[in-house]
Parts: structure tokens; C-alpha cells; sequence
């Protein structure tokens, strides 16, 4: 059970560091690169082919992160009937739990209703401002993550 554990946990951060990391690359290298007035004409192209390739990647890597969370929970012992006491959600563990969860949910809500406006050209900016959005987010998941194996603040 150990081994299981400690393949899933590890399969879990690397989704996340592929996860969080490709979006810190889009907006850190990738973006600023292609503002650049001598890129203007191929921008909006490039932005498009590279989104699409990403959605791709990063439906992946959220998958791998809800599987591997799922698991991690499971093999830490945490089961239905746990979920379901309120004295489960009420010390540092659950409550660092139900954030993570909720930022989870964020997350995936932004990126799916990113990625259903990415096929409109008059809704870029709204999904600039969605990538942030789940950017932002997705640091909240990784705080409230080392949270729940650190204990809260």
C-alpha cells in the first residue's frame, strides 16, 4: 500500500508542476514573446494553434490530478463515510480539504468555460483574463495542498 501511495502522490505532483508550470511558461515567455510588434501579425495564429494543443494537455493533466487526488485520499484512509462526518471537515485536515476541493472546482469550471470561448476571436480578451483567473486559482490549489500535508497556517 506504501509503494501505491507514494507512486500516486508522485504522479500527482508531477501533474501539478506540469499543470501550473505550462501556464506560469504561457504567460511568462510565450505571451510576452508574442506581443512584441514584429510577432502581430502571427500572434492571434499562434496563440490559437498553441491553446488547442494545450487543452489538450492540460484536460490530461486535470484528469491525472482528479485521479490521483481521489487515490491519495483513499490510501491516507479517507473514505465515504468520513467524508460524510462534519467532525472530518471541521479540524485543519477537512477544512484545508474543502478549500483545496473548492479551488479545485474552480479551476475546472474556468478552464472549461475558457476553452468554450477559445473558438471566438471576439471573446479573446474575456479569456486572457479567464487564463489569469485559473492561473491564480490553481496557486490556491497548491497552497491549500501543502496545507493538507503541512498543516494549516
Amino acid at each position: 500500500m506504501q509503494t501505491l501511495y507514494t507512486i500516486s502522490v508522485y504522479v500527482h505532483v508531477l501533474a501539478a508542476c506540469a499543470w501550473v508550470g505550462s501556464m506560469v511558461f504561457f504567460a511568462a515567455v510565450v505571451v510576452p514573446v508574442l506581443r512584441r510588434p514584429e510577432q502581430a501579425s502571427a500572434a492571434a495564429a499562434l496563440v490559437r494553434q498553441v491553446g488547442m494543443r494545450y487543452r489538450v494537455f492540460g484536460w490530461a493533466c486535470l484528469g491525472l490530478l482528479v485521479t490521483t487526488g481521489t487515490t491519495n485520499l483513499a490510501l491516507r484512509g479517507v473514505r465515504l463515510d468520513t467524508l460524510a462526518s462534519g467532525a472530518f471537515w471541521a479540524d485543519g485536515f477537512g477544512r484545508a480539504l474543502a478549500h483545496k476541493l473548492g479551488a479545485v472546482a474552480l479551476v475546472l469550471v474556468l478552464t472549461a468555460v475558457h476553452d468554450a470561448l477559445a473558438t471566438r476571436p471576439e471573446a479573446r480578451r474575456i479569456g486572457s483574463w479567464l487564463g489569469r483567473a485559473t492561473l491564480l486559482a490553481s496557486f490556491l490549489v497548491v497552497l491549500y495542498a501543502v496545507w493538507l500535508v503541512r498543516g494549516t497556517p
